[in-house]
């Protein structure tokens, strides 16, 4: 069973974002800025891997004009977002699926948070190039997940460190190695030169860092 769709992981989901990823909140807040200088104020903004609804609640609150469409494979999830959003859910449409069942308009603005690492490098570019195709010329893509060095003693010291992290936060011990190992095993992480290459290859223009926490990179682009 994923864990996505697992409802005693669901259940506890919000509180692993808070202890895992170094300045999550902040991430968030950055997120909506970075929209925010292209997205119009009654803007139409589209969220991949829409969870359980931090960033769409985050977003809704911040920009009470915007309307958001949420999209996620897991029921569960978006079961918990609409919990989340509560009377916010009123300028939100959730949608069980991929992007390719997102509808093909255009949008001001997307964002894709925690997301794009479970995808190997087809899934990713053909996941991007689906975004740029949902998005009107110039409108901002924000995107942030973990991105470490492609060699394997860069890779391993960079996620101890996002790990010792998530210990000082409250994270079993036991837990957090088990977790290294899964992910390298599991995840098909891509390097941050890997990553630019991908975003460009999809048609995205003026690529920008914004954001670092250990393994985690965040960058801002702009469909061409």
């Amino acid at each position: 069973m994923s864990t996505f769709n697992d409802p005693q992981a669901v259940a506890h989901y919000a509180d692993g974002p808070l202890r895992q990823v170094p300045g999550f909140l902040a991430l968030q807040q950055m997120s909506q800025l970075l929209l925010a200088e292209h997205v119009p104020a009654e803007g139409r903004v589209l969220v991949l891997g829409a969870g359980g609804g931090l960033e769409l609640k985050a977003f809704a609150e911040a920009h009470p004009g915007w309307w958001l469409l949420g999209v996620d494979p897991a029921a569960p999830m978006l079961a918990l977002a609409e919990q989340t959003l509560g009377p916010l859910m009123a300028r939100v449409e959730l949608l069980e699926g991929y992007i390719d069942d997102a509808p093909d308009v255009r949008f001001d603005g997307a964002s894709c948070l925690l997301t794009l690492h479970f995808l190997d490098a087809a899934q990713r570019l053909h996941t991007l190039r689906e975004l740029h195709q949902r998005l009107r010329p110039g409108a901002p893509l924000v995107v942030a997940h973990h991105s470490v060095p492609a060699d394997e003693a860069g890779k391993r010291r960079w996620l101890q460190r996002y790990l010792a992290f998530a210990e000082a936060s409250g994270v079993n011990h036991a837990d957090a190695q088990r977790t290294i190992e899964v992910m390298i095993e599991r995840l098909p992480l891509q390097s941050p030169e890997q990553e630019v290459a991908l975003l460009e290859q999809a048609g995205f223009e003026g690529v920008e860092l914004f954001y670092a926490g250990f393994s985690f990179k965040g960058w801002v682009a702009y469909a061409g």
